[in-house]
């Protein structure tokens, strides 16, 4: 490369700032690029498609082109022999880690909809591997982080509902991540552990957080209600109160 490049007009035009380290920018042809500025450079991603905007096997990405193979294997009667040899894996395993790096990102600027996308689609990935990796040991490479990026994908999907005002399908979503975080084998590996409990106390803490701010049902108001007047002894008003929620407990039931 015989051009030489200074960068440091461009760094210093955006100085580092761990706390405002990312951001989107319209590209030359329009379309929205996400920035990641770090202590040494700047990083740019696609926000759609493979983040560095590659094309492997002519397809959006490696995990399409090996999902396509696997498709074809079982279209044609031949699942049992199609496997990913070590080299497919590692091409897997990096470009992955390309999308790891894209949604901590879209996670930070509150880009729930693309942190889904990403997350599930590291999943699927996780997936594949684990059930089709010729070698033991790359089936199991990702598992370690399995509860984290299960933790990450149920977030985002309950902040998209939370934003929708939809508390009780957030909270379903996180309490379903719980039980399947719960629900996984148990691997003698240290990152596991340590990423099965963080990831368990985050999601139950947000669970708990949406239940303080979700907005109470009628039915719960006159439970609460109830409850008071039954405290206070004030029988009258909670023969009232009950005969209003036995109303509605049957309206739910029809």
């Amino acid at each position: 490369m015989n051009e030489r490049v200074d960068l440091r007009r461009i760094l210093r035009s955006w100085p580092y700032d761990p706390e405002k380290d990312a951001r989107l920018v319209p590209g030359e042809d329009g379309r929205p690029i996400l920035q990641v500025r770090t202590p040494l450079g700047i990083e740019q991603y696609e926000l759609d498609g493979r983040p560095d905007g590659a094309r492997p096997h002519g397809k959006e990405s490696a995990l399409e082109f090996h999902w396509e193979r696997l498709e074809q294997a079982k279209a044609s009667g031949g699942e049992a022999q199609f496997g990913l040899e070590p080299r497919e894996c590692g091409e897997l395993f990096n470009e992955g880690t390309l999308y790891y790096f894209r949604y901590v990102r879209l996670f930070q600027l509150k880009d729930w909809a693309r942190t889904v996308r990403d997350t599930a689609r590291n999943l699927r990935v996780f997936d594949l591997v684990h059930r089709y990796a010729r070698r033991e040991e790359d089936q199991q490479f990702l598992e370690k982080w399995r509860p984290y990026i299960v933790r990450v994908n149920a977030s985002a999907a309950a902040m998209l509902e939370l934003d929708q005002g939809a508390y009780d399908k957030a909270l379903r979503i996180v309490r379903e991540a719980i039980a399947s975080i719960e629900g996984l084998r148990e691997l003698d590996d240290e990152t596991f552990g340590f990423e099965r409990e963080r990831s368990l106390s985050g999601l139950r803490e947000l669970a708990g957080q949406i239940q303080e701010k979700r907005p109470l049902s009628e039915l719960e108001q006159l439970e609460r209600q109830l409850r008071r007047a039954i405290e206070r002894q004030e029988f009258e008003r909670a023969a009232q109160l009950r005969d209003r929620i036995r109303v509605l407990r049957q309206q739910r039931v029809c």
